[in-house]
């Protein structure tokens, strides 16, 4: 059985994703793992953030050498560029509080107000770091490794978008290949270019 933890804030020093189960001698590389970040990174409606910031590389630390997987846990380190500019407000450090920076207002349709509640916060920073898009750079690494045990049977995963409100998308191919070529250089990520309306 695979199972995965990720830690990590949106504007921390780092993501980290621990990985265990994963059977020994599956091959993988970083590089395995920084070919879906940057897929992460595609598409319509990216933000700067996304696009300039978040240029994603992952440190593999430890479960995998010279390219396989030990069998023991695998370790991912995803580090944030613009750390140094938050490296005062989210310090780990008691002498760097500063409740001038607090953020009291929960911001509408985001997880703020029910994290702040439920773990009893004054600060809705405390939430909105972790309830973040860009936690997601780490299970996106942790799905890459779970690829890689897939590959050899010829087992592929991909997604794409059928339908958004009243837009449906009609000519979808049936050969798998195609659909994820075709997903790809979508920048909505559907298959069928008569429906995509970036």
């Amino acid at each position: 059985m695979l199972r995965y933890l990720t830690a990590g804030e949106s504007h921390g020093k780092a993501l980290t994703a621990v990985l265990e189960g994963m059977p020994a001698g599956v091959s993988v590389t970083e590089e395995d793992i920084n070919l879906e970040l940057a897929r992460r990174q595609k598409g319509y409606g990216r933000g700067a953030r996304m696009t300039v910031i978040e240029t994603d590389t992952v440190e593999v630390t430890s479960g995998i050498r010279w390219g396989e997987t030990l069998g023991s846990p695998i370790s991912m380190t995803i580090r944030n560029k613009d750390w140094e500019k938050w490296e005062k407000r989210m310090s780990v450090k008691p002498q760097d509080r500063d409740n001038s920076q607090r953020m009291i207002k929960p911001r509408p349709g985001h997880a703020d107000l029910v994290g702040v509640l439920k773990f009893d916060r004054t600060d809705a920073q405390d939430i909105l770091d972790r309830a973040s898009a860009r936690e997601t750079a780490a299970r996106v690494a942790v799905g890459a490794v779970a690829r890689k045990l897939l590959e050899p049977f010829g087992i592929r995963v991909f997604s794409y978008v059928r339908e958004i409100g009243s837009v449906c998308a009609k000519n979808i191919p049936t050969d798998a290949k195609e659909i994820m070529e075709r997903t790809e250089a979508s920048p909505v990520r559907c298959p069928d270019p008569a429906a995509r309306r970036p």
